[in-house]
């Protein structure tokens, strides 16, 4: 056969030169060009082998037990989706065999792969945190379907607070009051007209028409009840509202005068709003109020907005950055578009509607996100015209709405279907502005407080159903009328506001926390004061004048006698009288006395005498030894000529001579 011309043999043999790298053995100084790049496996396996002998050289151990083993995280999710994805076929399986035929049967379904069943061996001899469950651990599919008894054993075995909401749906409303047991503070001798209970429910802010605001620790006080600081944060002016922010740093005090405040959690000031011009017309041109505030609180999710309003017929929406000016200003208009007076404000509990219920008995809302010239709900006729609006009060889920009047009146609302009342609650008599109503944190009841007519003895706190409408429970408060009420979510406690003075609160032993029951558990102790100190008496009969201690037998006669001693009554300094003595006639009773002698002479200055005269006695010494005044003026002063009196007074004029 013919031999094919051929230049040379060209081959590229990947195994023969991998097994002949293999083979050779280095020696020297290694062999020369690049060296081949090795698999990132190999080189973990061999660095793995130099510190394990490295550990075994130093410590005589290899390793310090099993390996942590590495997951690869793209390969877990991959399988969980295709386990995913097959667990669903599987379901809408079932369900059409289960359509097709009466007899529930289930289906099984195995492993997808069986990495998951060496995972699954494996999992002893893992090494750190777990994996999560949602890439690791699959759904069993070999358990069945889960029947209604299995719910109900899931149901048992749910959280405290589901099991609270279901005892809440079991126990009748009358139940849901937590009014078992009652503690009593006292603000004062006046009516408590506004109250506040911060979000955590760790503090109590009271305020009265006696121009005083109390603060309350729950924490701190002991079964006493006394509140740890009182002040008068606007002067003399009635406090008429106050409300805790959305942190609970900062509480708003809106008072009698045209300014609100805007003070920290321990009482003091942070800011104060300006005061508007009162000589212009239109209220959109002034900074601020400019009439007395009837009501205000804070937006529920912006921490640095609060609302006021005011009698000089607007609302007024303030930033706590910028006091000195408001952010927005809002106009309620009567019928003829004529200004109203707002008597009460409120916030919706998503913070985007502005409402305030207005003294001619209407009830006006502004959308927060828009321009504030057009309402967004306007009812003229929801209460009667002439009579305050004392409060207006959003439910929790926002559905519903209540209002209180002066008119003897509590309204129900449904937004949704503004035009007509749910139902009209009669007969509640209020005697203030501030009478307040507000929902149960579970919306199945509205409640509000009634104040005392002639025949009545005490006055009650009404709560009703907010779906059948009927009476579901009321409390009798005490001997006065009921102003305000708070039932605070967190805490599941009531705060009551009366009018002599006196703070209930109202809990329940199992279902509250916190709150009134930390203060019911620590004994009030009086402090011992340590600077008396008794001194025991020792009798001696036969002792000494000089050593005899003097009996006294009560404690008026010592006082008495304490009085007398100048030292232990520390008796001031007595008056300046004329004559010789005294604290100045100890020093000089004139000036030039008091200056001779704090210069340090030693010889004493009558001030009965002369001062021209004393003077005088040194003038000879004086022209003879000149030594302070003379030598300065000896050389530009012309000669002095003294008038000598005894030759007596010159003419006036000089007598003009004739000459004959």
């Amino acid at each position: 056969m013919k031999k094919g011309i051929a230049f040379g043999k060209i081959n590229f043999n990947v195994s023969k030169s991998s097994e002949n790298e293999k083979n050779e053995v280095v020696t020297g100084f290694g062999k020369f060009g690049r060296t081949p790049i090795q698999e990132q496996k190999e080189i973990e396996e061999i660095a793995d082998d130099l510190e394990s002998q490295h550990v075994q050289e130093v410590m005589g151990i290899k390793n310090f037990g099993k390996k942590a083993k590495n997951f690869n995280i793209n390969e877990l999710m991959e399988q969980a989706k295709k386990t995913a994805q097959e667990l669903q076929k599987n379901k809408k399986e079932q369900e059409t065999s289960e359509d097709k035929s009466q007899d529930n049967t289930h289906t099984v379904t195995e492993p997808t792969s069986s990495q998951s069943v060496e995972e699954e061996e494996d999992d002893d001899d893992l090494i750190g945190p777990p994996i999560p469950p949602n890439l690791h651990d699959k759904p069993d599919t070999n358990t069945k379907k889960e029947t209604k008894d299995d719910k109900t054993e899931q149901k048992d075995e749910d959280s405290y607070d589901e099991l609270s909401d279901s005892d809440d749906e079991e126990l009748s409303l009358e139940k849901r009051i937590p009014n078992s047991h009652e503690v009593e503070m006292h603000h004062g001798t006046k009516a408590v007209v506004a109250l506040a209970v911060d979000p955590s429910g760790a503090r109590l802010a009271t305020g009265s028409i006696d121009y005083e605001v109390s603060f309350w620790d729950f924490a701190g006080m002991d079964t006493s009840m006394r509140s740890f600081r009182t002040l008068q944060p606007c002067e003399n002016h009635p406090i008429k509202a106050l409300q805790y922010s959305a942190t609970g740093d900062s509480i708003l005090v809106v008072s009698g005068s045209a300014q609100a405040k805007v003070l920290d959690r321990d009482g003091f000031e942070v800011l104060e709003c300006v005061k508007g011009d009162q000589y212009i017309t239109d209220m959109a041109r002034t900074k601020g109020h400019t009439a007395a505030l009837n009501s205000g609180c804070w937006h529920p999710h912006i921490r640095e907005e609060f609302l006021t309003c005011s009698q000089d017929g607007t609302l007024r929406i303030w930033l706590t950055e910028n006091p000195k000016q408001h952010k927005a200003v809002i106009k309620p208009r009567q019928k003829g578009g004529l200004k109203t007076n707002p008597t009460s404000c409120a916030f919706s509990r998503d913070g985007n509607t502005v409402a305030c219920g207005c003294y001619d008995g209407s009830i006006q809302m502004w959308d927060h996100r828009k321009n504030y010239v057009n309402t967004s709900c306007l009812l003229r006729d929801a209460h009667q015209n002439q009579a305050e609006m004392t409060s207006i009060a959003f439910s929790y889920l926002g559905s519903y709405f209540a209002s209180r009047s002066n008119d003897e009146t509590l309204k129900l609302w449904d937004l949704r279907n503004f035009k007509k009342p749910l139902n009209v609650f009669d007969n509640l008599f209020s005697r203030y502005e501030q009478t307040d109503c507000n929902f149960s944190p579970d919306d199945a009841m509205v409640f509000t407080g009634e104040s005392l007519q002639r025949n009545q003895k005490e006055g009650r706190l009404i709560f009703y159903n907010t779906k059948t409408f009927e009476e579901a429970a009321h409390i009798n408060v005490t001997k006065s009328h009921v102003i305000k009420a708070i039932w605070h979510a967190k805490l599941n406690q009531m705060f009551v506001g009366c009018g002599n003075g006196v703070v209930k609160c109202y809990y329940n032993n199992k279902r509250s926390l916190r709150g009134a029951k930390l203060c019911i558990v620590k004994t009030h102790r009086k402090k011992q004061s340590m600077e008396v100190v008794s001194s025991q008496q020792i009798i001696t009969p036969h002792a000494l004048p000089l050593f005899r201690q003097e009996k006294l037998r009560t404690s008026k006669k010592k006082m008495e006698k304490d009085r007398l001693d100048p030292l232990k009554s520390r008796r001031p300094d007595l008056p300046i009288t004329s004559g010789q003595g005294g604290r100045v006639a100890a020093s000089g009773s004139t000036l030039s006395s008091f200056v001779i002698r704090n210069l340090g002479l030693s010889k004493r200055v009558n001030d009965e005498q002369d001062p021209r005269e004393a003077i005088l006695k040194y003038a000879k010494e004086a022209e003879e030894n000149p030594f302070w005044v003379a030598p300065a003026y000896k050389k530009t002063q012309p000669m002095p000529i003294f008038q000598d009196n005894e030759e007596g007074p010159t003419d006036a004029k000089k007598q003009k001579t004739t000459e004959n």
